[in-house]
């Protein structure tokens, strides 16, 4: 098993996207908000290496966010 612990794997979550202008985004503050292309109860896509390999959702518990994968994604052969 010590092989596994050296694998690096770089994992992100996806709720929405957005284009802008870059001269927006530099003028943009502290609590701006971006208006994304999602609604709140849309899934959430989640990526390994830029792969999508999941869906999800959002659950808050005790204060504490969660992603809960709600359906894998199978790549085709």
């Amino acid at each position: 098993m010590n092989t596994l612990d050296t694998i690096e794997i770089d994992v992100s979550v996806e709720l929405g996207a957005a284009t802008m202008p870059i001269h927006y985004l530099l003028r943009m503050g502290r609590g701006a908000v971006i208006e994304l292309d999602a609604f709140e109860n849309d899934p959430m896509r989640i990526y390994a290496n830029n792969t999508l390999i999941a869906k999800g959702e959002v659950q808050v518990d005790d204060g504490q966010l969660h992603v809960v994968v709600t359906e894998k994604v199978i790549k085709p052969a």
